[in-house]
């Protein structure tokens, strides 16, 4: 059962890295759990990797939130394992993951404001 009628995107500020990193990479386009890790560990350039039981995790916990749902489409159904399965980003899930992105953006603001940051950086 998906909440996410019954919430605000605000409900589930702050997501945790592995939340917003997989909202990120279904923010992209549709993929199966293996192409999301191959994803996010490409993408920090090896900074986050999760592991199955993390990745698996919270797919599951973010299916019953009603931040991603699963599809049934299949990009090249000749080419792809039937036992792959499938996520999208719902548009709940695009709002959550845009609330945390604002919400990043006035953290480093605010760290900016307070440590400074190097030109180069």
């Amino acid at each position: 059962m998906s909440f996410s009628n019954h919430r605000t995107a605000s409900d589930l500020t702050s997501l945790s890295p592995a939340f917003f990193h997989i909202l990120l990479s279904l923010g992209a386009g549709e993929r199966h759990g293996y192409a999301i890790k191959r994803e996010i560990a490409t993408r920090t350039e090896g900074k986050l990797k999760l592991g199955p039981g993390v990745l698996y995790g919270s797919i599951n916990k973010m299916l019953d939130l009603g931040l991603i749902e699963e599809t049934e489409d299949r990009p090249d159904p000749h080419l792809d394992d039937e036992r792959r399965r499938y996520y999208r980003i719902t548009r709940y899930g695009r709002t959550v993951a845009q609330a945390e992105a604002a919400r990043m953006r006035g953290l480093a603001q605010l760290a900016a404001a307070t440590f400074g940051v190097p030109r180069h950086a």
